[in-house]
């Protein structure tokens, strides 16, 4: 774990020094979370993201974004609510089609902050994996004043708890600014 994360730090620092222009910014959003698995029947957790991106430009048409974003995710049904709240560190391609419009797409590693199930008598600690890896897929829109719009899905591929089978999904609609 820590050899892939020590990889990617440089991996991005690698990319700056060859990018043709970096910029720094914030971005916050809401979340339409749940959890994905065999026999489960829950709803859809709303939570929030806030933090801070960078887009590091190769080329008109190509950038990297590596976000560093406070993150809750969960879900619930009638009686309880799984709150589930990481770190999480996106890097995303980005591909723009024209300017200012971008495909955005790449992994996902969150790092468990909170984890808590709320009943109407108790609040438990439901045991959940301290790592979460996701895979993103979104679409964006930058403006020429440096405001910009995304939306994305994350599609977990690591389980959330080991048993049974339960891997986080979540809808993020995002805006921010970049400077």
């Amino acid at each position: 774990m820590k050899k892939l994360l020590l990889s990617l730090l440089f991996l991005t620092g690698a990319f700056t020094i060859n990018a043709q222009s970096v910029k720094f910014g914030v971005k916050g959003g809401l979340n339409f979370a749940t959890l994905r698995g065999e026999n489960l029947d829950v709803d859809s957790r709303t939570g929030f993201h806030v933090g801070g991106v960078a887009e590091l430009k190769f080329s008109d048409k190509f950038s990297l974004q590596p976000e560093l974003l406070y993150t809750e995710l969960g879900t619930k049904n009638s009686t309880n609510e799984l709150r589930l709240n990481y770190i999480s560190l996106p890097v995303m391609a980005k591909y723009y089609l024209i300017d200012g419009f971008s495909l955005e797409a790449g992994p996902q590693f969150s790092f468990l902050v909170k984890d808590e199930v709320e009943t109407p008598t108790a609040t438990i600690d439901p045991q959940t994996e301290d790592f979460d890896l996701g895979l993103n897929v979104g679409l964006g829109y930058t403006f020429n004043n440096g405001l910009f719009i995304q939306s994305r899905y994350t599609l977990g591929v690591t389980p959330v708890q080991e048993s049974p089978d339960v891997k986080n999904g979540a809808f993020q609609l995002s805006l921010g600014y970049q400077f």
